[in-house]
């Protein structure tokens, strides 16, 4: 079955996509980026889910696009744009790298919110190599992510960093073994899951503006955002676990 290359487990409030083409290094084929549409979608819906580990496995997070399957140029612009379904997702997502971390999957996992990386972890976006150029995002996300001159040097040079050079530009939030990575990644998950839903949301969609927009703007966005979630439940709740000194008891209203 074409979802049996991302597969779903949900142990709420977190949910697990595994990208799972083992023969191919997970490379995203139009398959990959349909299953992950479908899931998205519907974990969008799913109040239980407050957070998402979107992985691979430990050879590679996803070692590019599977040039097989790439569209001839007419259909490139609808193909690339079906990828946003990651970007798109409104709530957090923390990928979590081991291996090769390379071409479109560098760029799916650019556009999750937070990268956990294993030691054995590489990124890069060797597209100019291949004749090609990053497609998917690379070009926007990663120097927005490292700064324009390491951006510049892994599009332009194919250079590929480690993970302690991803971890020292800001590209991942923390390195850890090999064999730690998925249980680090569910644990920053399960980090965002206990906060108040609406919060995380809209504080991600914060911080994508921030991304997006000119300072003035994100700071407006940022704004109007503070003063939606000072109508919700959730504040009225949180503020009253703190008087008290016990847990918030969320309800995303």
């Amino acid at each position: 079955m074409a979802d049996d290359v991302v597969l779903l487990e949900v142990d709420a409030p977190i949910a697990v996509l595994r990208l799972n083409r083992p023969d191919k290094l997970n490379a995203i084929s139009a398959g990959v980026i349909d299953a992950l549409d479908g899931h998205l979608g519907a974990l969008a819906e799913d109040d239980a889910i407050r957070a998402v580990v979107l992985t691979g496995n430990e050879r590679a997070f996803a070692a590019g696009a599977d040039v097989d399957d790439l569209p001839p140029p007419d259909e490139a612009p609808a193909f690339v744009e079906r990828w946003r379904c990651v970007l798109r997702f409104p709530k957090p997502i923390v990928a979590a790298v081991s291996g090769h971390c390379l071409g479109g999957g560098f760029e799916v996992a650019l556009m999750c919110d937070v990268i956990v990386a294993g030691q054995t972890a590489r990124f890069g976006l060797p597209e100019t190599g291949l004749g090609l150029i990053p497609g998917a995002g690379g070009t926007q996300l990663l120097p927005r992510t490292v700064g324009r001159s390491l951006a510049a040097e892994m599009i332009l040079a194919g250079r590929v960093v480690s993970a302690e050079e991803a971890l020292a530009h800001g590209l991942a939030s923390r390195v850890v073994p090999p064999a730690e990575v998925e249980e680090a990644a569910r644990g920053v998950a399960a980090a965002i899951a206990g906060k108040g839903p609406i919060a995380t949301r809209r504080a991600k969609a914060a911080l994508q503006a921030a991304r997006a927009l000119p300072l003035e703007e994100g700071l407006a966005h940022e704004r109007d955002a503070f003063a939606e979630v000072l109508r919700t439940e959730d504040w009225i709740e949180g503020r009253a676990a703190l008087a008290e000194r016990r847990p918030a008891e969320f309800r995303g209203r």
